[in-house]
């Protein structure tokens, strides 16, 4: 098993705690304390090299990254696109596997 795929059941694990939790208490807190529904809608994304740099400039310090990244598995799956919960689109897609295979869900809207 490589680094890599430890880093994604670890995180997967940490999501955990958010399985029972409806997605429209996900969304409420994520559109209610999410870092980047502060940021005026004129400022645009912060600049970045990377997308994995964009993705902690935008969500860096964000009190709700892990329900933002939960409330994405669920309702977009491998059609995620963008930056959410901390993370790029890719590395969600590369997570959506595990993080099914951590068991039952309050609601697979993930495809």
């Amino acid at each position: 098993m490589s680094a890599d795929d430890l880093q994604l059941i670890g995180i997967a694990w940490r999501l955990d705690r958010l399985r029972w939790v409806p997605t429209e208490v996900l969304t409420d807190v994520v559109t209610s304390e999410g870092v980047c529904m502060w940021r005026p809608p004129d400022d645009g994304p912060p600049d970045a090299d990377s997308d994995d740099e964009l993705a902690e400039r935008l969500c860096g310090g964000c009190p709700v990254r892990d329900e933002c990244l939960e409330l994405e598995l669920r309702t977009a799956g491998l059609d995620t696109v963008g930056v959410w919960g901390g993370m790029t689109d890719d590395d969600r897609r590369a997570l959506h596997p595990v993080w099914l295979r951590r068991g039952e869900r309050t609601d697979r809207g993930a495809r």
